[in-house]
């Protein structure tokens, strides 16, 4: 599949000759695994409607924050980029082809960055693509993407059966009735798509619209949600909605990883506060802290795989949000501490037998100093790779570097690629397998893995790590 010949075979190898060859030999015995994608979010009306994808740039751009981040930070504004916000309601939208010719002319910015990667793989290996994309090709590009998306191949489960996905995860608010996944079991289509249970919206008192979100939650279960008993129950209710659905996983996207344990009645008491709107940050951030524990009790209770992601602090440019709304490029990465943080939770279940939970981070200094230690003792912790900023080729190389000396290889889970670009996914995971058979090809170099090991933890890296850790 694919112009191979753009893309070189050897690419994110060692440049060592020995070592280079036990890469190649552990690369070829993973490269055709089927893809287990646990964490990301693509839209799941995609695969329900199964509609083609409408331009070129609607598929590579506008969803894509890690492309137009990089954009926005050169002065390109998201409207030219096709990206409607608040001010520009009244603003003519530039037309898909001169959003594209943008991107194009702009694409050199991509230079030594993981999307220049990703991207490549895309063009050359799915669209066949013979040269680079550049100001001078844009309209060969788009011409011929505009094409291919309107074709059988290329509808969305299509696609998703070329990739050789086995199985995808999205990610929806506990309001969301799933409509699209319905949809999907519905239909005749056996490619699974299943949801992730996100609460943020009714955990995080700081969310938008969090009081009106906790109302809709009692309206959708029945549920007097005024009361903190009935607003556990109500989550529990749209957890149990969720599995039936096929979910076998929660994720928790809060500021911090802090952790409490509150009495019932001190947690009913800052819970009312809560929902006044008169609380300090501090109250909101023991009320989120107190909420990952009632969920990991919830989790011990359903089965449903616990992940926290902390360390980012969203929607930094204040004028972007309000003007565009959240996930548009504006998250930074933050200093986290665990050890202290997750203690009141660890405290109380942390050496459960059937209780997992998924620990990611954005702050790297935490690595080898905090999260690999706790994750090389407790048994509920295990590691998620390097996420988000650190989904690169040096960033994945630090992890496994900085991880695997304390925590061990079968404490960590594997590759997800956490993503909202479709085409993307198997750019990544196979980024992903070859810089892991790089970094066990020199391990095997240097006598510290047997040959045979070093297959066997490839095949784990690549494929059965993620699936034994999310229950697939």
């Amino acid at each position: 599949m694919g112009n191979s010949t753009m893309l070189h075979p050897d690419r994110l190898f060692p440049e060592d000759p020995r070592t280079r060859d036990i890469a190649r030999a552990l690369y070829g015995s993973v490269r055709s695994l089927p893809i287990i994608s646990p964490h990301g979010h693509t839209d799941p009306a995609w695969f329900a409607e199964n509609k083609p994808f409408g331009n070129p740039a609607e598929l590579l751009i506008t969803p894509d924050h890690y492309v137009f981040r990089m954009l926005y930070s050169q002065g390109i504004t998201l409207n030219q980029l096709g990206i409607s916000g608040t001010s520009d309601s009244r603003k003519p939208m530039p037309d898909p082809r001169t959003v594209w010719r943008l991107f194009a002319s702009n694409y050199h910015l991509f230079r030594a960055t993981p999307s220049r990667i990703w991207l490549d793989h895309v063009f050359f290996e799915i669209f066949d693509f013979d040269e680079p994309l550049s100001g001078d090709t844009s309209d060969k590009y788009f011409d011929r993407i505009q094409a291919l998306l309107d074709t059988e191949e290329f509808l969305p489960r299509h696609l998703f059966d070329k990739f050789n996905i086995e199985l995808l995860a999205t990610t929806e608010s506990p309001l969301d009735e799933l409509t699209h996944h319905n949809t999907i079991i519905a239909s005749d289509w056996d490619g699974r798509v299943i949801t992730t249970f996100r609460p943020d919206p009714v955990t995080d008192p700081e969310f938008e619209g969090f009081s009106t979100n906790v109302t809709l939650l009692g309206e959708l279960t029945g549920r007097d949600t005024a009361s903190f008993p009935e607003y556990l129950a109500a989550l529990q209710d749209r957890r149990q909605y969720f599995q039936a659905r096929g979910a076998t996983a929660t994720d928790h996207g809060n500021p911090t990883a802090s952790t409490a344990d509150l009495s019932p009645s001190e947690s009913e008491h800052l819970f009312h506060k809560i929902l006044t709107g008169d609380f300090s940050p501090l109250e909101a951030e023991s009320f989120r802290a107190q909420m990952l524990t009632e969920m990991a009790k919830m989790s011990l209770e359903d089965g449903l795989i616990m992940q926290i992601h902390p360390g980012s602090y969203r929607n930094h440019n204040r004028w972007l949000f309000e003007q565009y709304g959240r996930d548009k490029g504006a998250d930074i990465p933050r200093q986290t501490e665990y050890v202290a943080a997750l203690k009141p939770l660890l405290d109380r279940y942390g050496n459960e037998p059937n209780l997992s939970i998924i620990l990611f981070t954005l702050d790297e200094t935490a690595y080898s100093r905090e999260l690999a230690p706790l994750a090389g003792h407790y048994p509920v912790l295990k590691l998620g790779p390097a996420w988000w900023f650190h989904d690169s080729p040096e960033g994945m190389r630090r992890y496994r570097e900085q991880t695997i000396e304390t925590a061990g290889i079968y404490n960590t889970v594997g590759f997800n690629d956490d993503t909202r670009a479709f085409l993307s996914i198997p750019a990544r995971h196979d980024m992903s397998r070859r810089i892991d058979c790089g970094f066990l090809a020199k391990l095997i170099a240097e006598h510290r893995m047997t040959e045979n090991e070093g297959f066997e933890v490839a095949e784990a890296f690549a494929y059965s790590l993620a699936k034994e850790a999310y229950k697939l």
